[in-house]
């Protein structure tokens, strides 16, 4: 994991040069300034986790600087410790007021300063984690599907999330690749870091670059202060690069190297930046497709797909809708204030026979809709705005099947005969993808009627 960043603000070179000293023994990487305006212009170039700050300074002085600071975005603001050799209570009250985490006197003794320093951080941090769970929610209590696919989705996720393993999340859109991108950041040791996302097809290309690696003012038109990049902001955390397949192949090279060294310049820099950073991408095309056609390179595709994992879309996980549809009612009327509605048999009958061609992200804007537009507490069919006529299409009529479990047990069938073929029929093989142990996968099969040899 990265190593804290300390910024350190005195006037006095000495103090610089004894605290810089003493906690780079104790582990923590520092950074010196003499003032205000140096140290506001040194966060705008870098992130940091806590400052260190006198009072005292010329020009701008430690309390205007600190009120500054908590200008800066909640994400990239550090906590900010005073230090003082002319400490007043009056001070002191009037910085924790400004935002600052402590106030500490000189002379200053490495025990008092490191335990704040640890405290900060760690106060830091699980601001972060709050804020980070109250915009997104816990993603892995919404992995919602008891489908054999979501089992074997949340068997893998439980296998590799600990890992610093890049991922490749592939899927259709609105099967919720972004969802299990955060599901897999919330469960690795970086879970109380940074969860940093670039939607590389949202992005134009010409700013794309400065949206990754940052820019130096005046290295591009309009670039009128430092930026800090998002692979920056995402050390010691996760950077989700959504809709990977959609970045210019000038960006991919530049990437890669990136990847490669943990380390990248700025746009308009002469020094490099080193991070750590685990790399989770997502896409909806076939990148191999893409390498063939000559729009996505080789070489970044293998750096990225160190562990694939497959989202399925909705229609081969069919018999997750009721639970999906339930989950988005309660969500809506609760957020809407509205009374809890029902859906009826034949309101889920028409649900399971949709094809869903936007996958979870429609049947979620459809139950937003309802909720909506329908004050009854009962949904019937006839409130279900679905075109009828991307009814799913079965290999076997309808009518052949005599009930709902039927349905369930033949797209169950299809699915294991699927996985079987990819396996080419290896059973173990098969087990393993679809997060099942071996022996009930042979139950399974023998339950549906399927033979080992199919």
């Amino acid at each position: 994991m990265k190593t804290t960043r300390v910024l350190i603000v005195d006037d006095e070179p000495g103090i610089r040069e004894s605290l810089t000293g003493v906690l780079e023994d104790e582990g923590y990487s520092c950074s010196s300034v003499e003032g205000g305006e140096k140290c506001l212009k040194e966060l705008g170039r870098n992130s940091y986790e806590v400052v260190l700050l006198d009072v005292w300074l010329e020009g701008m002085d430690g309390l205007e600087t600190l009120a500054r600071i908590q200008e800066i975005p909640f994400a990239d603001r550090p906590e900010v410790v005073i230090i003082s050799g002319h400490g007043t209570i009056e001070t002191a009250v009037k910085a924790t007021k400004l935002g600052a985490f402590d106030f500490l006197e000189k002379p200053l003794t490495i025990e008092k300063v490191t335990v704040v320093l640890h405290n900060a951080v760690q106060q830091r941090r699980l601001e972060l984690e709050l804020n980070r769970l109250k915009e997104s929610g816990d993603a892995k209590l919404r992995i919602i599907g008891d489908s054999v696919p979501m089992k074997a989705l949340r068997q893998q996720l439980g296998l590799m999330a600990a890992t610093n393993g890049r991922v490749l999340i592939y899927g259709e859109s609105g099967t919720g690749k972004e969802l299990i991108a955060h599901a897999i950041h919330a469960a690795s040791p970086r879970a109380y870091e940074a969860f940093v996302e670039v939607n590389c097809a949202a992005i134009p290309e010409e700013l794309i670059e400065s949206e990754l690696f940052g820019h130096r003012k005046g290295s591009l038109a309009g670039a009128l202060d430092d930026k800090i990049g998002k692979l920056q902001k995402a050390d010691g955390g996760t950077l989700f690069l959504d809709e990977v397949g959609d970045m210019s192949l000038k960006t991919q090279a530049k990437l890669l190297r990136a990847l490669d060294e943990q380390r990248f310049e700025p746009v308009g820099a002469a020094e490099s930046i080193q991070v750590d950073v685990r790399v989770v991408a997502s896409t909806n095309k076939n990148l191999e497709e893409e390498i063939e056609r000559g729009n996505f390179r080789e070489d970044l595709f293998y750096r990225l797909n160190v562990v694939p994992f497959h989202v399925p879309p909705l229609r081969e996980r069919i018999e997750d809708v009721r639970l999906l549809a339930d989950h988005f009612l309660r969500e809506f009327t609760t957020a809407y204030g509205r009374k809890p509605k029902q859906l009826t048999e034949d309101a889920f009958r028409a649900l399971e026979e949709y094809t869903w061609p936007g996958n979870v992200r429609e049947l979620r804007n459809l139950m937003e809709r309802i909720v909506i537009m329908n004050p009854q507490t009962g949904i019937d069919a006839r409130h279900i705005p679905l075109d009828r006529s991307r009814r799913a299409v079965f290999d076997r009529p309808m009518e052949r099947f005599g009930s709902l479990q039927d349905v369930r047990e033949a797209a169950e069938r299809d699915y294991i005969l699927k996985k079987l073929e990819e396996a080419r029929g290896n059973v173990t093989r098969t087990a393993e993808l679809l997060g099942l142990e071996r022996s009930h996968l042979y139950r399974k099969m023998k339950a549906l009627g399927i033979a080992p040899k199919e």
